[in-house]
């Protein structure tokens, strides 16, 4: 079976674990007023564990594919090596370093700094215009949540207050 197919069937079956707590385990606290409501707290993860659902077994199943087309894997594991893989190490590297950065540095400098050097790994080089662009989006998304959502999230580093 290809990697696609095993990853497909991890997915699967944690698929069927987050639709099982959808299905049957959010609903039952819910307190009486809520329980008339269309719509639960639990509508949109059904929602996600249906689709992923679906997806996934359309991937296993390999109805995606044509069947006269020669199933070659994308990615073969034998040779793993031979492959690039310093920017998606770095990549992930580079998310751990921003979740253990966003307390301390705050979420305008370490969003800005994560979006800078991800660009950066990932092949682009105009760093002049990365860097407004990325504290632009940094902005954009820091009101969103602050501002309409009401959700507190520390702009600056713990050191400046």
């Amino acid at each position: 079976m290809a990697l696609d197919r095993w990853i497909a069937l991890i997915i699967l079956g944690i698929s069927l674990a987050y639709g099982y707590a959808a299905y049957f385990t959010m609903d039952q606290l819910l307190p009486p007023f809520m329980q008339r409501n269309p719509i639960w707290p639990s509508t949109f993860p059904k929602v996600l564990a249906v689709l992923s659902i679906i997806t996934s077994l359309v991937i296993v199943l390999g109805l995606e594919k044509p069947a006269t087309e020669e199933k070659e894997p994308d990615i073969d594991y034998r040779r793993l090596m031979d492959y690039d893989l310093f920017p998606a190490l770095a990549l992930i590297g580079l998310m751990v370093a921003y979740a253990l950065l966003l307390r301390p540095a705050g979420f305008l400098l370490s969003t800005v700094g994560f979006l800078t050097i991800g660009a950066v790994i990932l092949g682009e080089r105009k760093v002049y215009i990365l860097i407004p662009i990325a504290a632009l989006a940094t902005g954009i998304v820091w009101y969103l949540v602050e501002g309409v959502l009401g959700i507190f999230l520390r702009p600056l580093p713990l050191f400046l207050g």
